[in-house]
């Protein structure tokens, strides 16, 4: 059975800088585009940049096996071998990390590898993998 794909629009301060870092750093194809959103094609799921200057400013964050964590991320679940070359194709673009490539709550429940970066309006984006696929949603 395949997943559906999730939908999710956030905001950003210039469309022009959203276009740039997602397609080019972050090799989405881009979809319909209006004056003021665009779409794109990150793994398969739609993601929707919407102008929106004044909600790009906040800084909540919360601590997460010993990170500081942004509250308002998003992000998506890969394999383990794709997060390995996702992890290698942005540490040669050279776009910062957030929170440094790392694995998490290593040899227990939910053991998974995760890194966050930022877009340039400051939206977080976490990608992640887990050792053990049935482990997502484990308690």
């Amino acid at each position: 059975m395949s997943l559906p794909r999730f939908h999710i629009a956030f905001p950003v301060h210039d469309l022009n800088l959203a276009k740039e870092f997602y397609i080019n750093s972050l090799g989405c194809e881009r979809g319909r585009e209006s004056k003021s959103w665009v779409d794109f094609n990150l793994f398969g799921h739609q993601i929707v940049a919407h102008l929106s200057p004044e909600d790009c400013k906040r800084d909540l964050s919360n601590f997460v096996d010993g990170d500081k964590v942004p509250v308002r991320h998003f992000g998506v679940i890969l394999p383990w071998e794709k997060w390995d070359e996702f992890c290698e194709s942005i540490t040669e673009k050279e776009i910062p990390f957030l929170i440094s490539p790392k694995i998490r709550f290593k040899n227990s429940k939910g053991e998974q590898c995760t890194l966050f970066i930022k877009d340039p309006s400051g939206n977080v984006l976490e990608f992640k993998s887990f050792k053990n696929d049935s482990m997502v949603f484990e308690k």
